[in-house]
Order: structure tokens, then sequence, then C-alpha cells
């Protein structure tokens, strides 16, 4: 049996477990936190939105999987899918014919 003391702990630490790094600005809205997670400032959201604090590696789970689960949303769900730059494609070309 092996024993730990002072720093030799071996167990939950919160602060490295909840406490994202620290934000980078990546739009006037959007904010960077775990490379590839981008998030709505939660400064321009707090007054209508309560925010939660996730454990870092539920953010990564969510963020690994989200295509995932967007595929299978799509095979459920959707008739057809359509591409943010068709929809895109198709305004401007409104836009032109007017």
């Amino acid at each position: 049996m092996s024993t730990t003391s002072g720093n030799d702990r071996v167990g939950y630490r919160y602060a490295e477990q909840v406490t994202p790094p620290d934000p980078q600005r990546a739009s006037d809205v959007a904010i960077t936190t775990h490379e590839h997670v981008y998030e709505v400032d939660p400064r321009l959201m707090e007054r209508w939105v309560l925010q939660q604090q996730f454990p870092n590696w539920d953010s990564l789970r969510i963020m690994n999987s989200r295509h995932q689960h967007l595929e299978w949303m799509h095979r459920h769900f959707a008739h057809h899918v359509i591409t943010g730059s068709a929809l895109l494609a198709e305004v401007d070309q409104e836009d032109h014919q007017e």
C-alpha cells in the first residue's frame, strides 16, 4: 500500500478541472478558451442567461462530439442539409435581383 503526503497527492484538483485557460478575444462578441472552442463572450449574455461552469473535460467532450451529434440530427430530422455558404449565395443572388 502506498502512502502520499504533501504535494504527492493524487485526486481531484478543482482549479485544474474547472478553470478553463484564460480566454482570448476572437472578435467583438466571441472568445476562445480551448483550441477550436469559440463562445459568445459571457459578459454579453449574463443579463439574460445564467452562466454555468463546465469542467474542462466536459467542454472538450462536447466540442469533440459536435460533428457526430450534427450527423445524427441530420439523419433523424433533416430532409435536406443546406450549407451556410449555399444560404449566403442565395441571399446574395436575391439582393442582386432587386
